[in-house]
């Protein structure tokens, strides 16, 4: 049986607009990601550069202040991973209001996206975010312990929400719940009662300011419930972003290890003349290409409407794997300064880290 083709040509649009996150990534996030991750916050000045692309703007109809853009998972992982290179922390946090729209786009209704959208059409950071994980070791996306239950014309929702990004700036957010043996989502505004935030600290991705989210019989109106809800085209399309986040981290990672090992001497020579140094930094670069290769083809065939379960749960397992070899490995290259927060080894392994719990986390 053949294999449908996937086109990964790149469009007039799409080089010009990753020559711009590129620029952004190397002239400013690089430069002001230890800074953020030392103060635990994001930096409204680089959220709302990040927001001025307008990537949450494209998929929205023009009359809710959007551009009435077909969605394009594909250009939308291209971005991830470019801006990723700068620094994955200030990308997730800055990209969480496109993974709020995608799913009102792809799950909700024209009256649920008339609500909820016009709110976040604006080139500054205007926050909302999916609300999928929670806090047990445990824990399924298809079984969540979090439950919503028939009150009246609405539900009462009664649960724990853990590692959601920008909470605390959110306006409201999509929210998974078991409802009568299957998997729901309901959109919950941020002021809602019996709602509250809770801020985490986490060994990673600090600058993405995640929290918890306690649910204590917060009643939703009926009219909130997303009706045509796909758990698993939302996990399909979050692991699509996780890997574009580790490529994008990764490259920058390699990127920076390059010149180090050329100038770094031992024994009156660089060290990238002895063979272990060498082949280290090679298969860095074959697992990163890699990566990117299985994580493209899951977006193609996303952005061509085949099914691609299987190609975007394989890139995951793929990247999970090799971000974190290509992390230790960064941090081995440098040796004892590796372990040093003088250099950003340790910032971008503590952050790739974050990939294997992402669950829902940046749906593109």
């Amino acid at each position: 049986m053949s294999t449908p083709l996937f086109d990964l040509t790149l469009t007039e649009e799409q080089r010009i607009t990753r020559e711009s996150m590129r620029r952004l990534a190397r002239d400013t996030l690089s430069s002001q990601a230890r800074a953020a991750d030392d103060a635990v916050a994001a930096d409204p000045a680089l959220l709302d550069a990040i927001s001025g692309f307008g990537l949450a703007l494209m998929p929205m109809p023009e009359a809710l202040g959007g551009a009435g853009m077909p969605r394009s998972p594909l250009s939308n992982a291209l971005a991830v991973e470019d801006l990723a290179q700068g620094d994955m922390s200030h990308t997730l946090a800055a990209l969480q209001p496109m993974a709020a729209v995608n799913a009102l786009m792809d799950f909700g209704d024209e009256q649920q996206q008339e609500r909820w959208l016009p709110a976040l059409a604006a080139e500054n950071f205007a926050g909302a975010a999916v609300a999928l994980n929670e806090p047990r070791a445990t824990f399924e996306p298809g079984a969540p312990a979090t439950t919503a239950n028939k009150a009246g014309d609405g539900y009462t929702l009664n649960g724990v929400k853990s590692l959601v990004p920008m909470a605390a700036q959110c306006q409201w957010f999509v929210v998974t719940a078991a409802l009568d043996g299957d998997v729901a989502a309901f959109v919950v505004p941020a002021d809602a009662e019996g709602l509250s935030i809770e801020p985490e600290p986490y060994m990673g991705l600090r600058s993405a300011n995640m929290a918890s989210l306690t649910l204590e019989n917060v009643l939703v109106p009926a009219r909130e419930k997303l009706p045509n809800f796909d758990l698993n085209r939302m996990l399909d399309l979050s692991r699509i972003g996780q890997c574009a986040l580790a490529v994008g981290c990764c490259q920058a990672l390699m990127e920076y290890s390059i010149p180090y090992v050329k100038e770094r001497k031992a024994f009156g020579e660089p060290i990238a003349w002895r063979q272990s140094v060498a082949f280290m930094v090679a298969n860095m670069g074959i697992e990163i290409e890699g990566m990117r290769l299985m994580m493209l083809r899951a977006a193609s065939r996303a952005e061509q409407g085949l099914d691609f379960h299987r190609e975007a749960y394989l890139a995951q397992l793929q990247c999970m794997e090799k971000a974190m070899e290509i992390g230790t490995n960064g941090i081995q290259l440098f040796g004892g300064a590796g372990f040093v927060r003088d250099y950003p080894l340790e910032m971008w392994y503590r952050n790739l880290r974050g990939i294997a719990v992402l669950h829902g986390s940046l749906m593109v």
